[in-house]
């Protein structure tokens, strides 16, 4: 009887340690994010995808232009240029809910990614559709973002496909200076 017992415990103290941790972990840290706000003009990310080994296979860079009609619905158009030279283009409608989570469509993202905020974070879950040799294949992300400061913002996304561990996604996103002239604006790829 004692060891059914403490086979229990030891199942449930594993279950616990593997379960997500809750957004709301992040309610009292500060900068407090406004996606509207952080999201909105021009920004450049960095990122990488990694293995579950932990090898770096891919890097590349995103031009971001987020533009809003209401802070409740919001455009952001990503243009990605790969370090293999490949270039890739997603534009993510979001759209706030009255229960306050924000939905997010894409043509890529298969359904609607959830995503709700508190405090500094952002915790998305959603299912891609990722193109890899000539297959597509339907990917789990669950994806966080924390803001650092007005300008700046990390992000983490682990990859799952029927359960298993694929691998992470790192980004680091920087707000670009307005430019009064118009220099630097970002121009659609093949413009």
């Amino acid at each position: 009887m004692k060891v059914k017992a403490l086979f229990a415990a030891m199942s449930a103290a594993l279950l616990t340690a593997c379960s997500s941790v809750d957004v709301s972990t992040y309610a009292d840290q500060k900068p407090v994010l406004d996606l509207p706000t952080f999201f909105n003009g021009e920004m450049d990310a960095w990122g990488i995808f990694q293995k579950r080994s932990g090898e770096l296979v891919r890097r590349f860079h995103v031009e971001i232009i987020g533009t809003w009609e209401s802070p409740e619905r919001g455009v952001l158009d990503e243009y990605f240029t790969y370090a293999d030279g490949e270039k890739q283009r997603r534009v993510w409608t979001l759209v706030k809910q009255p229960d306050g989570t924000w939905h997010g469509t894409a043509d890529d993202v298969v359904g609607v990614a959830i995503g709700k905020v508190a405090g500094n974070a952002l915790h998305w879950k959603y299912t891609l559709e990722l193109p890899v040799d000539g297959k597509v294949y339907e990917v789990k992300f669950d994806d966080w973002m924390w803001l650092m400061d007005e300008n700046t913002m990390m992000n983490r996304s682990t990859m799952s496909k029927f359960g298993f561990d694929l691998g992470e996604v790192s980004l680091f996103f920087k707000k670009r200076e307005p430019a009064s002239n118009g220099a630097g604006a970002i121009k659609p790829q093949g413009s």
